[in-house]
């Protein structure tokens, strides 16, 4: 099962760009732009007993200051935070260190020494991390995740995001049987996890693109009653 990841930015663009980022390595995102909606979503994952396995927090938010995030998770869990702030002086750095943040991370900052800091906080956390898988080729059908790149026989494919997020899910774990339920929580959401006719639609739709013959599947195979497999490169 995928990690999850709850990110609290009130800046959209920055927001966007972090969510697919994590989501291209693997990572579930839950993202807030406010310290409310932060709280809600923290309650409501507790409550279903799957609550974040790590926080990225911004402290300037529209509704009050991160900190009060930090203070409330720390009350009752040990979850890896990292603060992601614009505010660099040393005495705000050391008290949200010594108030229970594992990390701090100053903006502007590289997407890969973020998702480096991740790993490091989650490996003191004991959570085992595999490597990202971000490349696929087979049949000549070629997928580069982080350059956001999928080709077949050399001749670009657009995708819409969600065929993206779906083929990338499958990439990530080629070989292995992805149930309906994991898929859908991945791609759109726990609630939508009893929706699995857009399953449907967007596999069929990723075969028509992907597929020598879209009618005799090759490479997006369907486990039946169970969910879909991307065949290994070396099959």
């Amino acid at each position: 099962m995928s990690l999850c990841v709850l990110l609290v930015e009130d800046d959209r663009e920055l927001r966007t760009t972090l969510s697919e980022a994590m989501q291209v390595e693997g990572y579930r995102v839950l993202a807030s732009a406010s310290l409310a909606d932060a709280l809600a979503v923290l309650a409501h994952e507790n409550d279903r007993g799957c609550g974040p396995d790590l926080v990225l927090l911004d402290l300037g938010l529209p509704d009050g200051d991160g900190e009060a995030l930090l203070t409330a998770l720390r009350r009752r869990s040990s979850t890896p935070v990292i603060v992601i702030s614009a505010r660099g002086s040393e005495p705000s750095k050391i008290r949200l260190l010594d108030s229970g943040a594992d990390d701090y991370l100053v903006k502007p900052f590289s997407l890969a020494e973020l998702l480096a800091r991740m790993r490091v906080a989650l490996r003191h956390r004991g959570t085992t991390l595999r490597p990202a898988v971000l490349q696929y080729e087979h049949r000549g059908v070629c997928v580069d995740l982080a350059q956001r790149h999928v080709a077949r026989d050399g001749v670009e494919v657009h995708l819409t995001p969600t065929e993206f997020r779906l083929l990338a899910r499958l990439v990530r774990s080629a070989g292995q049987v992805v149930t309906h339920r994991q898929l859908l929580l991945d791609v759109w959401g726990a609630e939508f996890t009893e929706h699995t006719h857009y399953l449907r639609l967007y596999m069929a739709q990723l075969r028509a693109k992907l597929e020598a013959d879209s009618a005799d599947p090759g490479l997006l195979l369907t486990e039946p009653g169970v969910g879909y497999r991307l065949v290994e490169a070396t099959e």
